[in-house]
């Protein structure tokens, strides 16, 4: 990849000079003893791990107060949509019974959404204040915890940093947990009060019963009456109130009440005090509740703050609709509400046109210059572009591949045509949660906005290593953060030893950003192989060093196949690479012991699927162009097409002997956490997939 073209995707952004980062990272520390590498820093501020952003900022409350000082009235904070109304239409679908097509109707609800609302800097604080005051009225206590069960919205930041202000923590529960995850979040910490909204009301209702501690129900929207008188009579202990109500009640509160700002005062956080439990998403076994710190977020907002900052001018627009259940979404709007960028609210569902009704998609209504997503995010977007140039005929993909050939050439051909395959322009767009493969990062660098990776987890706040714009490159997971130190740590039985060319091993971090301990998990916070006496945290992730300073992931420890002939295969690379195939929407790389070869479980991509039967001449695929999505994933030839294409993008990317597909095992569900294959953070339950379609992997390896 020509340096000219590299740095010609990242022409729109305000570059520091190439050099910016020098060295990239530095080891500052030489290795403690064997089986270790030293220990590295981003090389501009090696000299220390930076903790605060600003002097003035080193609690959340200090990041409003800041936002509220410097960019005032003058730029927006937060915006979201109302919904004008929930449309049911009903859409009739064909499906293929025995042989026999059968018509059947469903019935599909598409919201009708306002245009954007925006708050400013000023006027969200006043808000928080509203709520902080509220929380007070109603009794909450420094040491209760607040449980934040409701989808990504303005809301669900009012609750969060209502509860930040006066050293109250919160517990946070995805949006589609179920009934008995739901009751979990709300157990473990005691929760004394949730947050949710009206529609997620039934599923609290099947909840709450166990929940012995809980006193307070805040809600918005509109819930069924009928529901509510009976959470009412179901928990007569229990009082529901309104968030609007809630935020009136601290709006009556006189700000010159010696009592409330007696109570403010006392009450205020310090950089130690926890402010989330946040729970891990629980792809295997008990959901952990990670503590967090205001200290913790405070110091991950300075690092993307000096890796980004240059690149996000005041007053540019960041689409929020990842779960802010997910350290991702939360830490990134904490930093966009620092460095002066709207957070535009939206929902996954109404992204696009197709999903609303009478207006138009969140992306077009807002016109957002920065996104964030997860792989599955990217891969969908990749596929739709490809799907529309299907629609367009032979014409259309050939301009398309010659403009995108001539743009990886370092020629700037293909200006403006992805931004007309797609729906909005975005200029910067950052890639986490997971590895993405290095084709999708490419291709989607290339066709519309400058696509960055980062990487990190939930103990870390997020952070880890980013990759900043000045020093683009793809399949690295980036420099390490201003706020981490990183060091290898050798895997011998798998041959990752600092001590290799490059250096490689267990990545391991250390630092403010760093969470120290999980809630009420004495046995895993004294854990050596989790956290080490000396500070470390153990990631469970392969690395390695690379040339220029990035580190680069290889491997997950837990993930490692042994294979019959000894050689090891990493699941999740695998993944990674084969989900680019465009006839792949979701996959579980599966090993079974002793096996020469994995398999894969895969949920296909229907309409690429259809688009490349439509166009077949084998006549073994031709006769399928009418058969449902069931009746394909039971197909033998089209098992065969799919194995084939998959062992092909494995083919381009250097893929061999044990990591080849042996077979196939489709299915036509798709993968939601609802049907429980995967988590609610959408990571792979990979003991869950490998259970429920335990015959359909034993006939495969049967049949070899």
């Amino acid at each position: 990849m020509s340096t000219d073209f590299l740095r010609s995707l990242t022409s729109d952004l305000a570059l520091r000079p190439d050099n910016y980062f020098g060295l990239g990272s530095v080891e500052v520390i030489p290795p403690a003893g064997p089986g270790e590498g030293g220990v590295r820093r981003l090389a501009v501020t090696s000299n220390r791990l930076i903790e605060r952003p600003h002097p003035d900022v080193s609690t959340l409350p200090d990041v409003v107060a800041y936002g509220a000082r410097i960019y005032g009235s003058k730029y927006n904070a937060v915006g979201w949509r109302e919904v004008v109304k929930v449309h049911e239409e009903v859409r009739e679908t064909i499906k293929v019974v025995d042989g026999e097509e059968v018509k059947q109707k469903k019935t599909w609800k598409v919201h009708e959404l306002s245009d954007y609302h925006f708050w400013n800097y000023v006027q969200f604080a006043e808000a928080i204040e509203e709520v902080r005051n509220g929380l007070l009225k109603l009794g909450i206590r420094q040491e209760d915890v607040v449980n934040v069960y409701a989808q990504t919205s303005v809301n669900w930041q009012l609750i969060s940093h209502g509860c930040a202000s006066i050293s109250t923590a919160i517990a946070t529960a995805y949006d589609t947990l179920g009934v008995e995850g739901l009751a979990y979040s709300l157990k473990e910490p005691d929760c004394v009060a949730v947050f949710t909204n009206a529609d997620l009301l039934p599923t609290l209702a099947k909840a709450f019963t166990e929940a012995s501690k809980l006193k307070i129900v805040i809600y918005d929207g509109k819930p069924e009456e009928s529901l509510l008188s009976h959470m009412k009579e179901t928990r007569s202990d229990i009082q529901f109130i309104r968030l609007d109500d809630l935020r009136t009640l601290g709006r009556e509160q006189p700000k010159d009440d010696p009592e409330l700002i007696a109570a403010v005062e006392q009450r205020k956080p310090t950089s130690d005090t926890l402010a989330c439990i946040m729970y891990t998403s629980g792809s295997t076994g008990t959901p952990k509740g990670v503590c967090i710190t205001h200290g913790n977020l405070v110091a991950s907002i300075s690092s993307v703050t000096i890796v980004f900052g240059p690149h996000v001018p005041v007053g540019d627009i960041y689409l929020a609709y990842l779960p802010l259940a997910h350290v991702l979404e939360y830490i990134v709007e904490l930093c966009a509400l620092f460095v002066g960028v709207a957070s535009g609210y939206a929902r996954p569902k109404t992204l696009t046109d197709a999903g609303v009704k009478n207006c138009r998609g969140d992306l077009v209504a807002l016109k957002p210059q920065i996104m964030f997503g997860v792989p599955s995010v990217w891969e969908t977007i990749r596929k739709g572009i490809i799907g529309k140039l299907n629609e367009g005929g032979a014409v259309k993909k050939a301009l398309f591949y010659g403009a995108y050939e001539a743009k990886k050439r370092g020629t700037p051909f293909l200006a403006g045509l992805g931004e007309r395959v797609v729906l909005s322009k975005l200029k910067f767009a950052m890639n986490g949660g997971a590895a993405i493969s290095k084709e999708t990062q490419e291709f989607l660098s290339v066709t519309l906005m400058p696509m960055m990776q980062g990487y990190g987890m939930t103990e870390s706040c997020g952070m880890c290593s980013l990759l900043p714009p000045e020093r683009i490159a793809f399949g690295v997971a980036g420099l390490p953060v201003p706020s981490i130190e990183v060091k290898l740590l050798d895997v011998p039985a798998s041959g990752y030893l600092s001590t290799n060319n490059p250096p490689q091993g267990e990545v391991c971090i250390r630092g403010p950003s760093v969470s120290k301990r999980y809630y009420k998990r004495p046995d895993l916070n004294s854990d050596e192989n989790i956290w080490t006496k000396d500070g470390w945290f153990r990631t469970g992730d392969v690395g390695t060093w690379n040339e220029d300073g990035t580190l680069s992931l290889i491997d997950r420890l837990k993930n490692l196949v042994k294979m019959s002939n000894g050689e090891f295969i990493a699941l999740e690379k695998l993944e990674s690479l084969y989900k680019s195939c465009d006839y792949v929407s979701n996959l579980c790389v599966h090993a079974a012991p002793g096996a020469e070869r994995p398999i894969a479980v895969i949920f296909p991509h229907e309409a690429h699927l259809r688009h490349a039967i439509s166009f077949s001449t084998d006549p073994a695929l031709a006769r399928l162009e009418d058969a449902d999505l069931e009746t394909l994933c039971s197909d033998r030839y089209i098992k065969h097409f799919i194995l084939k294409e998959c062992n092909a993008v494995g083919a381009k990317n250097g893929l061999k002997g044990p990591e080849v597909l042996c077979g196939v095992v489709l299915t036509h569900e798709e993968w939601t956490p609802e049907t429980g294959l995967v988590s609610a953070a959408m990571k792979l339950k990979r003991n869950v997939v490998a259970s429920v379609f335990e015959k359909e992997i034993h006939a495969v390896y049967s049949a070899l």
